[in-house]
């Protein structure tokens, strides 16, 4: 029997928006297609974010083709979009914007005025987040998560849809600064961008070094289709089951649960919060909806987990010691937990 949520896609606007939906991410795969080769799983990723309305951390090697990936999606999306290049002398209000003081010239009158900096987009391309220091890596954390900037007192809201793209270097490079905790969990998904295949690295060669330009991407849906494609996103039906596993897992990463995996307790200093739950279910809402399902599975959720979770569990030194990566703890984990 179908639930009150299930009858909700059974309506003639439900279908028409389904049908919307489905033709503009086929023609955003197949755009971003026109200049970025392989990294489809990175690019469900991205599509995911902005159903689910949330940011994306992608981490890789320099070379990669990180900035070029969100140049491309931005291009295909048809929102506005500005880039901000992180560097170690790059100060919070050249992020967000500063009050400045006007005189008009005929009555000798000052006041001040606000000046937007780049934050205030629909997609912002934050270029190496990882190479400023703390005090403007933290410029983004109210945008981020209330969708406002508050200079001198008085907030200014961002227009939706908004969304940080964010590029780093791993940690492990010269010239990076971790990002503090507090804005990790603001990111969705932690994303890692590797290295190609030898056919497709073959592929990337044939493509741009034949040819000056970079194929032209045409924008394929815009701010309003967007909005109303989120909120189809919230309308998937999700079984109590599927919810529960979805906390089971959140739940694992917490060395202190009772129920907490031995690799867990060993390994792992901090778990995720509940934030990293509720982004949990909505990714695998939209994960469900990008393949053409109008419910949840388990199998979404486990899917979904690592890049939900790896920037929010925080391994000790004998994890360190033991050669155990996040990934590897989690994927111990998620082995461990019946789903």
């Amino acid at each position: 029997m179908a639930t009150k949520k299930e009858e909700v896609f059974e309506t003639d606007e439900m279908r028409e928006l389904v049908g919307t939906f489905q033709t503009a991410t086929a023609k955003l795969r197949n755009e971003v297609g026109k200049v970025i080769i392989g990294q489809a799983e990175v690019v469900e990723h991205l599509l995911i974010t902005l159903l689910v309305g949330g940011h994306c951390l992608i981490t890789g090697m320099p070379g990669t083709a990180k900035t070029l990936l969100v140049q491309t999606l931005a291009d295909a999306l048809g929102l506005t979009f500005k880039r901000i290049q992180f560097t170690p002398d790059l100060m919070p209000t050249d992020v967000t914007g500063t009050d400045i003081i006007e005189e008009d010239t005929a009555t000798g009158h000052r006041s001040w005025t606000f000046v937007p900096g780049p934050i205030f987009t629909n997609v912002l391309l934050a270029d190496e987040i990882n190479r400023t220091p703390p005090k403007t890596q933290a410029a983004l954390l109210e945008a981020m998560q209330e969708r406002s900037v508050t200079v001198r007192g008085e907030s200014h809201r961002l227009e939706p849809p908004f969304f940080v793209l964010a590029t780093q270097n791993p940690i492990e490079l010269e010239g990076t600064y971790p990002l503090p905790e507090a804005q990790l969990d603001r990111f969705l998904f932690n994303v890692l961008l590797d290295y190609l295949d030898s056919d497709q690295e073959l592929a990337v060669l044939d493509r741009f070094t034949t040819r000056v330009d970079i194929p032209e991407v045409s924008a394929v849906t815009n701010a309003e289709e967007i909005v109303r494609f989120q909120w189809l996103t919230r309308q998937v039906p999700v079984a109590e089951s599927v919810n529960r596993y979805a906390v089971d897992l959140v739940r694992a990463t917490r060395p202190s649960e009772e129920n907490a995996p031995d690799v867990v307790r060993r390994y792992v200093n901090f778990g995720a919060s509940v934030r990293a739950t509720m982004f949990l279910n909505l990714a695998a809402k939209a994960s469900a909806l990008l393949q053409g399902r109008y419910h949840v599975t388990k199998d979404d959720v486990r899917d979904m987990a690592l890049p939900v979770l790896r920037h929010r569990v925080l391994c000790n030194y004998f994890a360190e010691s033991d050669n155990m990566t996040v990934d590897d703890v989690l994927h111990a984990m998620l082995e461990k937990i019946d789903g």
